[in-house]
């Protein structure tokens, strides 16, 4: 028989499985009057951090370039969210090719706060109060996974990214996932890497949620602006760990698809060994990149 906190827990864990269900059918879940108290803490801690960091970010900029309040205010705006971070390995600090699993706009301003990488995200993100205005910040270039004519347009974004930053970080997969699962990399923006730039190397990154994976996840139909809510009022902190695994050059594969089809067998194997179990299938359907968990199948180009 399970004791009294044990039943307590689980019950707690139904009610947020429920909630977090609810939220990726795209069902608005609203939050308890403690939730806003939380929300409403944590976005004064940010408002402050941005009175904090912003002006010194505009007055470095007037006498140097590269600023490093950007990466500062996003290691802190994670902290304030609730994330504690855990760095496994060691990031390269230029000339390097992020390619990393993608769960949460979480893993935007850990990664950038852990590392100062600049991003190529979905251009849903773009959309979302503050959070876009502060992936902007850090000079994150949007993209529609759908606009397929866009993609020459976009490859040239993200080489200047890549000369202006030092660092940037891909999200193959083309949308988030519940860190239970790992879709099939898209390549198209890994075209920059044909040919390698000299000396840049390609390092994966596996982000690990831990048990928190699926509540922190943005899925299925839930909004932007919703999950951020939703995550900012959460009781509690939450632990991510960014595992940096060996970089490789990208000169000894061949082509955009090797490189990819590399970087995804690294992380798969690192994910597996921190959840101790097989992947399991993706259990949403994803338009933008013709993702269809029922067979499995997936447009990989």
């Amino acid at each position: 028989m399970a004791s009294g906190s044990t039943a307590k827990a689980e019950r707690r864990l139904a009610r947020y499985t429920e909630r977090r269900l609810a939220a990726a059918r795209g069902e608005k879940v609203p939050l308890t009057a403690t939730g806003w108290v939380r929300f409403t803490l944590r976005a004064l801690g940010i408002l402050a951090l941005l009175i904090v960091f912003v002006p010194l970010h505009y007055l470095y900029r007037i006498f140097a370039y590269g600023s490093p309040f950007p990466m500062l205010f996003l290691r802190y705006t994670a902290r304030v969210i609730g994330a504690r971070v855990t760095i496994v390995g060691t990031p390269l600090r230029r000339d390097v090719f992020f390619i990393s699993n993608h769960l949460s706009w979480v893993d935007i301003l850990a990664s950038a706060g852990a590392s100062g990488t600049a991003f190529v995200a979905k251009q849903e993100l773009a959309e979302v109060p503050v959070i876009g205005w502060l992936c902007r910040l850090n000079r994150t270039v949007f993209v529609k996974r759908e606009n397929r004519l866009g993609v020459a347009e976009q490859i040239n974004a993200l080489k200047e990214a890549l000369q202006d930053n030092w660092s940037v970080t891909v999200f193959p997969e083309g949308t988030v996932t519940d860190g239970q699962s790992l879709l099939p990399f898209k390549s198209s923006m890994l075209s920059v890497l044909e040919p390698p730039p000299p000396g840049v190397l390609v390092q994966p990154v596996m982000l690990d949620y831990g048990e928190n994976a699926e509540e922190i996840g943005w899925v299925g139909d839930e909004s932007g602006l919703h999950n951020a809510m939703r995550v900012m009022a959460r009781k509690g902190t939450f632990p991510l760990r960014i595992n940096y695994l060996e970089p490789f050059s990208p000169e000894d594969h061949r082509g955009r698809k090797a490189i990819a089809a590399k970087a995804r067998e690294e992380i798969e194997e690192a994910l597996v060994a921190a959840l101790g179990r097989p992947l399991r299938d993706f259990q949403h359907v994803v338009d933008a990149v013709c993702y269809r968990p029922k067979d499995g199948t997936a447009d990989a180009t």
